[in-house]
C-alpha cells in the first residue's frame, strides 16, 4: 500500500453475481467507515469495464467488498494481481478453494477438521430421484449466502424440483442438524502473522438460515458470545483458525458451523469458510469485531493496512 498520509482506496461493490444487492450494501457501509478512518475513497460498481474503471481511478489500494462469483472466487483477485494493485481479503488460490465447496471440504478433511458426507451430482439426476437418503441439502458448488439451497426433509415425498437456473451439477450433502454458529478470524494465515479468532455467534431463526434470514432486518437473532459449553466454544475458535490456515486465507474470514448438542463435540461440523464475509448492517463480522472492542472504522483500517499483492 502507498505511504501517502491519505491513500486513495477503491471500494469494489455490486458486481455480477447473485449476491449483488448484498455487495452494494457491504460496499456502502465500508466506504462510510473508510472515510471515517481517514481514507480518500472511490466507490466502484464492478462491471465488465472494471479494468478501465481501475485505470481511471488509480487507487493506492483496493478494498474488495464483492460477494459471490467473480468477486469471491479468485477472478477479481487475479485481475488485481495482474494490475499490481494491493487488495484486501484472500488471494487467488484461497479464494478459489473456499468458493468451491467440494475442494473446501477436501482441505478441511486433510487438516483433520470434521465435515459431513457430500457429493457432486447432475442436477437432472437430483430432480429425478433421491441421490442420498433424506434428509439432505442441495446447493450450487460455488455460490454463497445460501443462494439456491434446497433442504430435503426426511419425510419428503419426492426429490427436490430444482429451479431451471440451477447449475448442471450440484452438491448434495448430508443434512447436519443442530444449532448454526459462526466464528470470525483476523490474520494473515499461512506464512504470515498469527491468526486470531474473535468469538462465537449463535444464530437463532425460525426455519432455515436462508438469504432472507441472513440479510433482512429481523431475519435472525445473533447471540454473542454463544451460550455453549466451553469445550464447544473453544473448538469453534480452534477450528476456524485451522480452516483459515488450511485454505491459505488472508485478512478476514468467517467459518460457519452446525452443532448437534446431543452428540457433544462429535456433533460439531464445519459447513464453509467465507473469504469475503458480509459487511452490511446485519452482518456477523462487524458485530463480532465490535463485541471484541474493534469498531467498524478500526476494522476496515486494519483490512486496508493488511492489503497487498501476492496473497
Amino acid at each position: 500500500m502507498s505511504s501517502k498520509t491519505d491513500p486513495l482506496v477503491a471500494v469494489l461493490k455490486g458486481g455480477l453475481s447473485a449476491e449483488r444487492d448484498v455487495s452494494l450494501s457491504s460496499g456502502r457501509e465500508c466506504a462510510v467507515a473508510l472515510r471515517a478512518a481517514g481514507f480518500r475513497v472511490a466507490e466502484i460498481d464492478a462491471g465488465a469495464d472494471l479494468p478501465a474503471q481501475l485505470a481511471a481511478t488509480v487507487p493506492d489500494v483496493v478494498f474488495n467488498a464483492l460477494h459471490g462469483r467473480w468477486g469471491e472466487d479468485g477472478c477479481v483477485q487475479g485481475l488485481l494481481e495482474w494490475l499490481h494493485l494491493p487488495y484486501t481479503h484472500s488471494g487467488v488460490l484461497a479464494s478459489a478453494l473456499a468458493m468451491d465447496k467440494t475442494r473446501t471440504k477436501s482441505a478441511y478433511a486433510a487438516a483433520g477438521l470434521p465435515v459431513v458426507e457430500s457429493g457432486i451430482f447432475d442436477a437432472e439426476a437430483v430432480r429425478a430421484g433421491h441421490v442420498m437418503d433424506p434428509p439432505y441439502v442441495v446447493k450450487p458448488n460455488n455460490e454463497g449466502s445460501s443462494v439456491g439451497v434446497y433442504l430435503v426433509h426426511e419425510a419428503a415425498n419426492g426429490p427436490p424440483q430444482l429451479a431451471p437456473e440451477m447449475p448442471g451439477r450440484v452438491m448434495v450433502e448430508r443434512f447436519a442438524p443442530g444449532r448454526e454458529m459462526t466464528t470470525t478470524v483476523l490474520g494473515a494465515g499461512v506464512g504470515g502473522d498469527a491468526s486470531r479468532a474473535l468469538t462465537v455467534t449463535d444464530i437463532l431463526m425460525d426455519g432455515w438460515y436462508d438469504y432472507e434470514a441472513k440479510y433482512a432486518p429481523g431475519g435472525s437473532r445473533h447471540v454473542l458470545p454463544a451460550d455453549v459449553p466451553t469445550e464447544i466454544f473453544e473448538a469453534c475458535l480452534d477450528y476456524a483458525v485451522r480452516a483459515h490456515e488450511a485454505l491459505g486465507c488472508r485478512g478476514v474470514s468467517r467459518t460457519d458451523f452446525r452443532w448437534d448438542e446431543s452428540r457433544g463435540l462429535d456433533g460439531l461440523i464445519l459447513l464453509e469458510t467465507n473469504t469475503q464475509p458480509g459487511m452490511t448492517p446485519t452482518s456477523l463480522v462487524p458485530e463480532q469485531a465490535a463485541h471484541c472492542g474493534i469498531d467498524y472504522p478500526t476494522l476496515v483500517r486494519w483490512m486496508v493496512e493488511d492489503a497487498s499483492c501476492d496473497r
